[in-house]
């Protein structure tokens, strides 16, 4: 977490911007645009009679490589159009970035924003990080910086939309646990940066300032994240699933504070790995969704923080 990565608390506290591992100030813009501006959309992908027919593709297929397709930049920070496992074409399209990456600023220990109203937009990308449109949000689902550092948004528009008009499918959030020494790219949608490495091992605890996360994934030292990068989504490179989302590096070798998260283990011993990165596993999500994409922190395995 960090300004940019977060930078000072008290600054982020009074802008009411957002910060930890990777968010920018809220106004900040990206090399090439505001990420706020409306995008102009692309020409439609070639149509598409009927939902069916805009289906989203699940079928397996040979893996592509890992591009930009199914990122979104925020104005501050990076995020991805997410589905999960169960979700079909039809239901209502989600973005998943971080809990500190919230318009209304970083949740505290213990606070859970939950079904809270929202207009806020995100930058579509094309494979190549080109601008394709601007998607809306409806609500914020659920938000929290415990345990997790996690934010899902629902959009006013259907998966099987953005894919007729757009040719973009979802990227799937895994249910399985990520696995150590997996290959992954950290998709920056903000700054249109591909990072590659690998998942060097988990966490027990990681706290910074005020925060404590629950079992995150600690990277090799290929993602060296930066300010912007708060969000993306960390994909599996074998798999091309969300097994994680990137927030927060250890900047200057301090312990435990702001933009300087250290490693508790189980019997209390603190560690610190300077110029690391973590990201929060998301494969406890999907648990937390019924038919239709219908949010639920009261369904059987669904573990995320209640308010």
């Amino acid at each position: 977490m960090k300004k940019p990565l977060i930078g000072m608390l008290a600054a982020l506290l009074v802008a009411g911007t957002t910060a930890l591992a990777g968010a920018l100030p809220a106004q900040a813009a990206t090399p090439e645009a505001p990420a706020a501006a409306p995008a102009a959309a692309a020409p439609a992908a070639a149509a598409a009679s009927g939902a069916d027919a805009a289906a989203v593709d699940t079928k397996a297929a040979p893996l592509a490589a890992v591009t930009f397709a199914g990122t979104v930049a925020l104005s501050n920070c990076s995020g991805s159009l997410v589905r999960m496992p169960g979700s079909a074409a039809s239901d209502p399209a989600l973005v998943l970035s971080n809990g500190h990456c919230l318009e209304s600023g970083m949740p505290g220990p213990g606070q859970v924003v939950l079904n809270q109203s929202s207009s806020r937009t995100f930058t579509l990308l094309s494979s190549t990080g080109g601008r394709l449109a601007t998607l809306r949000a409806t609500k914020v689902v659920y938000g929290a910086m415990t345990d997790t550092d996690v934010s899902i948004y629902q959009l006013n528009t259907s998966y099987s939309s953005i894919q007729s008009r757009y040719g973009i499918a979802p990227l799937t959030i895994s249910a399985a646990h990520p696995t150590q020494g997996a290959s992954i790219k950290v998709v920056s949608g903000y700054w249109k940066k591909i990072y590659s490495c690998s998942i060097d091992g988990f966490a027990y605890r990681l706290h910074e300032a005020d925060w404590v996360f629950k079992d995150s994934v600690r990277y090799t030292s290929g993602c060296n994240v930066i300010g912007g990068t708060s969000g993306s989504p960390v994909v599996d490179a074998n798999t091309g699933q969300v097994v994680a989302v990137n927030n927060t590096i250890n900047e200057s070798g301090e312990s435990c504070t702001l933009d300087n998260p250290c490693e508790v283990d189980q019997s209390g011993r603190v560690t610190v790995h300077q110029g690391i990165g973590y990201a929060q596993e998301t494969y406890g999500i999907p648990a937390c969704f019924a038919a239709g994409n219908r949010f639920d922190l009261t369904l059987p395995g669904c573990t995320l923080p209640r308010p």
